[in-house]
């Protein structure tokens, strides 16, 4: 380690060809602009535009955002499609390093038609290139390799001038990712050195926004090698430059490959250093992806050290990550995903059918001689092949997007369940504080009351009275300190149990307890994230109520979501000085005159009610009456699956609007 470290100060005084490099691009920056400013409103004006766009795309989205808006309105008036597709790509990029995957891919597919449908073989090969980029940040290797490859074929193929080298360089050096990501080092480090060697080329000088990129890919590289002598000295180098370029995209994700290697390494403060630093760039930028990786790093850090901290950090990566794949992101990027298969699929059968028409039309032309009789014959055994062929891709068609429908359900189940878990998270820790202070103020009295014990057996006349009575506050208290105990314990075994996917195995459940539990959750859990929300609760349990079997995971997940709204329709209702935002939650049980028995669990609210148009939809998928963000629209959907096809009972509403509703949900009791 300690000739690493050697190693990487020798590096920090050789810098001076860095700095040189960040000067040029500086200079290159502000002769652009320079330019810019007396170009005529022609196609190098708008070629300008797009040099400043790459540029800002790394860096600074702002300056990208007024560029690439002049540069699309002038490339438009000057009906230029080139200039377009290469600004769309810059807003793609950095759409994608800032986490906003749906919305780049939307602008980047929107690149590609424009590119495919002028014949651009260079734009089309750095969209298909930055669309590889994408599905790489998605997770999905094989879509991103794909794509990737596409580009590298086609780039291959064209006669790059000095001004594109940057494009030849960009697609080798993400080919070389996808193949370290596929542990495939050998062949990575072929394409990041092609890519280096084109970048560090003395010929090109602008090219400093992606030569502290290879720099640090090519650390994770000698990471993976396990050469970690040349993995810190690629990484100080790259922080270096993106810090010297100004580069928070790039400063993050540096920081979070050096801090994992110094995790790796077990030096601590190194970590904590990197990681905060990787945070306080991606932070500064809306950096995302960075935002959600190096604040995982610093909650796994202050985990054992300072709980506090590592709560603080968990909460910046959960929400990170709801901003990166949240359900609203899900259903965006597969609204995108299907909207781009649809057009690739209608560009097949459009092509098909001018391919059949073309047939068609030689043969027909080539049978023109032949009996009208044995014509007709002919075309009518055509069409009904046409028929079978169209009925088969039909029948394909519908079960491709049956099993992508599949996929997206279960992705947004999964995505309910765990904005439903973040829900219970305030209410836990509050409900929890409750027997912990039990347990340390009884601990604190018994600790008085055994010395007092000690002082009294000590004296030479023992009051065996006084004895007696210490003894007897000591056991109470102890029982009260187990009685709360376990109260703590069980408060954590519920927040397994409703973190934990469903076994989908029934237990015998008491519903007074779980009802009870899930009420005061979910009111110090909308308490936690508003301070100044307030309102009256109260249960009204029936004490000879059953046992019955459910799964507890499940029913607590519809007990949660159904309070939930409870607390939000009286906090959305009338706050005038007579109005008194009340919940009730009552349970009961029922007899249906035919020998079954049934639980009744009602929870009512005194809110803002619902209309008879919005209580038909009310268990519909995706329809809610919350402010847009603020719900998915699955819950009661979800709810009311749970409880009429998982347990064979029943879930209604009653409501009426300005003065509350009523959701009545029926167990059997089996």
């Amino acid at each position: 380690m300690i000739k690493i470290i050697g190693s990487v100060f020798i590096l920090m005084f050789s810098f001076g060809i860095v700095s040189a490099q960040n000067a040029e691009g500086m200079k290159h920056i502000a002769e652009v602009k320079k330019q810019l400013l007396v170009s005529k409103k022609d196609t190098n004006k708008v070629l300008l535009i797009v040099d400043l766009c790459t540029a800002y795309q790394w860096s600074n989205s702002d300056s990208l955002d007024h560029y690439s808006k002049k540069g699309m309105e002038l490339a438009a008036k000057l009906n230029f499609p080139k200039g377009e597709v290469r600004i769309l790509n810059s807003k793609g990029i950095s759409l994608a390093f800032l986490g906003d995957i749906p919305q780049a891919l939307n602008i980047l597919f929107k690149a590609l038609r424009l590119a495919e449908k002028n014949n651009f073989p260079l734009e089309k090969a750095v969209c298909l290139n930055t669309i590889g980029g994408c599905y790489f940040f998605m997770g999905d290797q094989a879509k991103s390799i794909d794509f990737i490859k596409r580009a590298q074929a086609i780039n291959e193929t064209v006669n790059h001038s000095a001004k594109d080298i940057y494009w030849k360089i960009y697609i080798s050096f993400w080919l070389g990712t996808e193949y370290m990501d596929a542990n495939k080092l050998d062949s990575a480090e072929i394409f990041f050195k092609k890519a280096y060697d084109n970048a560090f080329a003395p010929a090109y000088t602008d090219l400093y926004n992606i030569r502290p990129t290879i720099l640090m890919y090519f650390g994770q590289l000698y990471s993976q090698k396990g050469d970690y002598e040349k993995a810190f000295s690629n990484l100080y180098q790259a922080i270096k430059t993106f810090n010297q370029y100004n580069d928070p995209i790039g400063t993050a994700d540096a920081s979070t490959f050096i801090a994992r290697l110094f995790k790796e390494k077990n030096i601590p403060d190194s970590v904590l250093y990197y990681a905060k630093k990787g945070l306080d760039a991606s932070l500064k930028y809306g950096y995302q992806r960075g935002t959600l990786n190096n604040s995982k790093i610093l909650a796994e850090y202050y985990e054992q050290l300072e709980p506090k901290q590592a709560l603080y950090y968990l909460k910046i990566k959960f929400a990170a990550n709801d901003s990166l794949y949240g359900a609203g992101k899900i259903q965006e990027l597969q609204k995108t995903i299907s909207e781009e298969q649809l057009h690739e699929q209608q560009i097949q059968e459009d092509q098909l059918e001018k391919q059949n028409r073309l047939k068609q039309n030689g043969f027909l032309a080539g049978l023109a001689v032949l009996v009208i009789i044995a014509f007709i014959l002919f075309r009518n055994n055509q069409q009904r092949k046409k028929a079978n062929t169209v009925l088969q891709l039909e029948k394909a068609k519908v079960e491709s997007t049956l099993s992508e429908l599949k996929s997206t359900q279960a992705q947004l189940i999964q995505s309910e369940k765990l904005a439903s878990l973040g829900e219970l998270t305030a209410g836990i820790a509050h409900e929890i504080q409750n027997p912990l202070n039990f347990v340390n103020n009884f601990s604190e009295v018994s600790v008085e009351i055994a010395n007092e014990l000690k002082e009294e057996a000590q004296k030479p006349e023992i009051d065996k009275e006084l004895i007696f009575d210490l003894a007897t506050d000591l056991a109470q208290n102890q029982e009260k300190i187990n009685h709360h105990g376990k109260r703590a314990s069980s408060i954590v075994k519920g927040m397994l149990e409703h973190s934990r996917a469903s076994t989908g195995v029934k237990e015998l459940t008491d519903i007074n307890a779980l009802a009870d539990e899930y009420l005061r959750l979910a009111y110090h859990g909308i308490r936690a994230k508003d301070n100044n929300f307030n309102s009256d609760y109260q249960t009204d349990f029936d004490e000879n109520l059953p046992k019955i079997q459910v799964i507890p995971q499940d029913i607590g997940r519809v007990l949660l979501n159904l309070i939930n709204n409870a607390f939000w329709a009286v906090a959305f209702a009338s706050h005038s000085n007579e109005y008194s935002p009340k919940v009730i939650v009552k349970t009961s049980s029922l007899s249906s005159g035919e020998g079954r028995g049934e639980v009744c669990v009602e929870i009512i609210d005194n809110g803002i009610g619902m209309t008879d148009e919005v209580k038909a939809k009310i268990f519909q998928p995706f329809f809610t009456t919350k402010p847009t963000g603020e719900g998915t629209g699955l819950g009661l959907s979800l709810a009311y699956d749970i409880v009429t096809k998982g347990h064979g009972g029943t879930l209604e509403v009653v409501s009426t609007e300005g003065v509350g509703s009523e959701f009545i949900i029926q167990l059997p009791i089996v």
